[in-house]
């Protein structure tokens, strides 16, 4: 039985709340057309930059101040929500928009998810040092880039249901490149170099973004830039700045909100990560014309790895056919 027939009942949620009779237009996908920024309010903004020293002082290890948290169902208006490309809303037929949300995201799920959604197989194709170097095939792909320790490699192993995917086809260095993971021989994920390092030299820290952001903005096979956020503390200013770099720059964006499954401790002032996700988007939210797609995760409890790869799906097929 084909995947999407397998999940979708578990995956959607129930309508929120009575919602007003709001018309949304549906939203577009070529290969290089985003979420369209008020070009205004980011046209003073500079690229991200590469050290984040609100980090320097905080333990990268946040296990022993953290307490486990559940599943969590989100909820919200029409007006935040994203409609996948192919998509409209039209008046009376709110409620059952809201009914087809996946659960833990903003995302509505679309005619263009089917059951290509799962992963088969996945191998290490290739790691590169210029977007030159990478694979020239036209093979749609999906970038995964955060700050270090957002728990990127974890996300990347979970996705494709191999412990150490993401580790062993690396040798000593490959973390500063472009590595290409085949998927079902069909599409790629990819694995960048995680940015706000503040231990690296400050040379390599300018190559790995020179080259990051040249990736962003040559590559016409790119589908979405999927960029994780720890949604376990509050919002930083260094993933706030590179959220809003690339909608500056009209690149496709999915933000995923990692270690969902964990908050630090009450008396350490830490914060539900819903309450972190809800923080982060309100402080994006005056940069976009239209509310970016979103998805809550875990890697420990695989929380949101169906919906990402069904919204994969979905941005995949499209992109196909367009």
């Amino acid at each position: 039985m084909l995947l999407c027939q397998r999940i979708l009942p578990h995956l959607l949620t129930l309508p929120s709340r009575p919602t007003s009779q709001l018309l949304l237009c549906p939203s577009r996908f070529p290969p290089r057309r985003p979420f369209l920024p008020r070009c205004a309010a980011l046209s003073q903004l500079a690229p991200p930059e590469t050290v984040d020293h609100s980090d320097a002082e905080e333990p990268e290890d946040h296990s022993d101040a953290v307490e486990p948290l559940g599943d969590v169902q989100v909820k919200l208006p029409l007006d935040r929500l994203f409609l996948p490309p192919g998509a409209s809303v039209t008046p009376g037929d709110e409620e059952g928009v809201t009914a087809r949300v996946l659960k833990g995201s903003n995302i509505v799920l679309g005619t263009y998810a089917r059951g290509d959604a799962q992963v088969v197989n996945a191998d290490f194709v290739k790691s590169s040092v210029r977007p030159d170097d990478c694979p020239k095939d036209g093979r749609p792909e999906f970038a995964l880039v955060g700050r270090s320790n957002v728990g990127k490699s974890s996300l990347l192993n979970s996705l494709v249901r191999r412990k150490r995917l993401a580790l062993t086809s690396k040798k000593p260095g490959k973390t500063q490149c472009i590595n290409h993971f085949i998927i079902n021989d069909s599409w790629y994920l990819v694995d960048l170099p995680g940015y706000g390092y503040a231990s690296a030299p400050q040379e390599a820290r300018k190559d790995w973004d020179e080259f990051t952001r040249n990736y962003f903005l040559s590559r016409d096979n790119l589908v979405s830039v999927f960029l994780l956020i720890d949604a376990s503390i509050p919002a930083k200013k260094i993933d706030l700045d590179y959220a809003s770099w690339l909608g500056q720059n009209k690149v496709p964006m999915t933000l995923v909100f990692t270690k969902c499954d964990k908050r630090k401790k009450k008396k350490n002032g830490g914060k539900r990560p819903e309450e972190n996700v809800e923080s982060f988007q309100s402080l994006i939210r005056e940069y976009f014309e239209a509310a970016p797609p979103w998805i809550m995760t875990s890697s420990v409890t695989n929380q949101g790895r169906d919906e990402i790869l069904l919204h994969m799906s979905q941005l995949r097929n499209y992109w196909r056919k367009h």
